[in-house]
């Protein structure tokens, strides 16, 4: 198996001892508030169509005031590259009678920390 090149690798928790705080967020409640306003308004605005867009104003939020390690993060997901999902996983909560939206929380968390890399 070949190396990854250095500048591909990361060490995990490389100097971090135990208790060492790793994470830092710098969010402000004003920012906050005025994306979950936008999200609202788009998901009600489209009838819930453009939700999985919403999801991704606030990944990005979310992952624009988050540090690792003192670098940032960065959301790289898009509402397309969800749209496919979200239809299924409401095709089949329907079919299922809401069963599988036990299962869409996960998959959608999933979505989201596949989709949040170093800045």
């Amino acid at each position: 198996m070949p190396a990854a090149a250095p500048e591909t690798m990361v060490t995990v928790g490389a100097g971090a001892a135990p208790g060492v705080q790793i994470y830092q967020f710098r969010g402000g409640a004003a920012s906050w508030f005025g994306t979950q306003i936008l999200g609202v308004l788009i998901t009600i605005c489209t009838i819930g169509i453009c939700y999985p867009f919403a999801v991704v104003l606030v990944e990005r939020w979310r992952a624009k005031n988050t540090y690792l390690h003192g670098r940032q993060l960065l959301f790289v997901g898009t509402g397309w590259g969800i749209c496919g999902l979200w239809i299924k996983w409401l095709l089949l909560s329907i079919i299922t009678v809401g069963i599988y939206t036990f299962w869409v929380y996960p998959r959608l968390m999933q979505w989201k920390v596949e989709k949040t890399v170093y800045a």
